[in-house]
């Protein structure tokens, strides 16, 4: 055998001898990984398989909540909880129960101390109170949302406390217009929907309860501000009664700034984002918000003109027409509280269906009130029916939520139209009734009457749709 020959086959054979090396080599690391037993081996692969099978497709991991308290287990309850409703309650009484005592410097200004104007003018002042504090809500809800309570609650104690020391030093129609009108009315809008959204990071099952505690606000400062006007300005003038009024709000705006806090933090999304878009897709929800627009444009006639319809039709004297505000807001404490209760059973559109019933056939008694035992009852009545729109609204917009992250713009969309139509709906009264000695006091208390009664059809259709959609009684 030749060199050539030889060398060929060594190196053949040694090619050889590395591909088998080889080949051992990956035979003992697989020995190594796989099991001996091929059958075992089978058995383990087809129980893995049937695992994956089980868990369903391969997801993209979901982008975690922020770091805090967990946002699916509310309190419902506790000390913490009871101490922001609390807070939620001083900042009802700077808020509604300032707007609802608007009668009294109505019925002040009417006299002609300060200025010459009529009726109408002067209701414009208080519509303007009462639509800022409500359409504000349309930039407040998304910025509540967003996680900015604190610097609007700040924002709109400073802005009410502020207004009314100005008011106090006014003199002239606009002056007091932008005073207790913008001023005042741009604060409560500030302060009033984060006071109410905020209970739904608190409470859960007693939410409608804890709502309608802290909207006892509203009429216990109704019950106070309107005595405290009332028994001061006679004595010390209308200025220093006006700043006493703002001291004492001054020292109870001390709690909310002090102690109010939120429990968890917003999920990260754009200014309103779909949040938006969402609401115009919710039938339901869209006719609630017509609804209670509609109930609000007139529901606070009564509040503006009871003390001058009383006084005009000889029911009262001047002197105890101030107490008629303050049944009002008295019998509204029951109406907010018991309501609210109820809600968290029946479902608070149930409940709010039969308060706006109750106030539309109530308005439409007004007409045919002529002593003062009557009036008083209706002053009774009115102011717990009312009542228990207002503070039930919060509620009905919670329930017909998808989730708890939208809550504020939801709320602030209600609220838009709200004070749209609260704006126009007292001084539209005014005007029909007049401010001659013969009053048209049916055309206004028909007006008052007919925007409640327009409502409520919206919000039972609203119910019945929602109810058919959702399979549900209790909504």
């Amino acid at each position: 055998m030749d060199s050539n020959t030889t060398e060929k086959g060594f190196s053949t054979n040694s090619s050889d001898n590395e591909t088998l090396g080889r080949q051992k080599d990956d035979d003992s690391l697989f020995k190594q990984v796989a099991p001996d037993d091929s059958s075992k081996f089978d058995a383990t692969s087809k129980a893995h398989i049937d695992a994956d099978l089980e868990r369903g497709p391969k997801r993209e991991p979901e982008v975690p909540h922020p770091v805090g308290p967990d946002r699916d287990v509310v309190p419902d309850g506790g000390f913490e909880a009871w101490f922001q409703c609390f807070g939620s309650w001083v900042l009802m009484a700077n808020t509604w129960g300032v707007i609802n005592c608007y009668g009294v410097y109505q019925t002040f200004y009417a006299r002609g101390t300060l200025f010459d104007r009529s009726p109408s003018d002067l209701s414009w002042i208080g519509s303007l109170q009462s639509a800022l504090l409500l359409i504000v809500g349309s930039v407040v809800g998304p910025l509540y949302d967003a996680g900015h309570f604190r610097a609007m609650m700040l924002s709109g104690v400073f802005l009410i406390l502020f207004g009314l020391f100005m008011v106090s030093l006014s003199t002239t129609y606009w002056q007091v217009m932008l005073s207790q009108g913008l001023c005042v009315g741009l604060g409560c809008g500030l302060a009033f929907l984060p006071s109410t959204a905020i209970m739904s990071q608190y409470f859960d099952k007693h939410l409608g309860l804890a709502i309608g505690i802290s909207s006892t606000g509203s009429p216990v400062a109704g019950i106070i501000l309107p005595i405290m006007f009332g028994q001061l300005e006679p004595k010390v003038g209308f200025a220093r009664a006006t700043r006493y009024i703002a001291a004492l709000l001054t020292v109870l705006s001390v709690i909310p700034v002090v102690f109010m806090r939120t429990r968890v933090k917003p999920i990260k999304r754009k200014f309103g984002g779909s949040a938006i878009t969402g609401i115009f897709k919710d039938i339901p929800f869209l006719l609630s918000a017509l609804g209670l627009a509609f109930a609000f444009m007139t529901m606070y006639v009564p509040y503006f003109y009871i003390q001058t319809y009383a006084i005009n039709k000889g029911i009262t004297t001047k002197d105890f027409s101030p107490y008629l505000i303050t049944i009002v807001s008295a019998g509204s404490i029951p109406g907010r509280v018991i309501p609210n209760y109820i809600s968290d059973k029946a479902g608070p559109l149930n409940v709010m269906v039969f308060m706006v019933f109750m106030s539309f056939i109530l308005a439409f008694c007004w007409m045919a009130i002529n002593s003062l035992a009557g009036m008083i009852v209706f002053c009774a009545f009115y102011g717990m029916a009312s009542g228990g729109v207002v503070s039930g609204t919060s509620s009905v917009v919670i329930s017909l939520s998808p989730s708890k992250d939208v809550v504020g713009t939801r709320i602030g969309f209600l609220f838009t139209f709200a004070g749209l139509a609260t704006l126009v709906g007292p001084p539209v009264a005014g005007a029909l009734i007049g401010d001659n000695e013969a009053r048209n006091w049916k055309a206004g208390i028909s007006w008052a009457g007919g925007g409640l009664a327009l409502g409520w059809t919206m919000l039972l259709l609203s119910r019945v749709l929602h109810r058919y959609k959702h399979k549900t009684r209790r909504i």
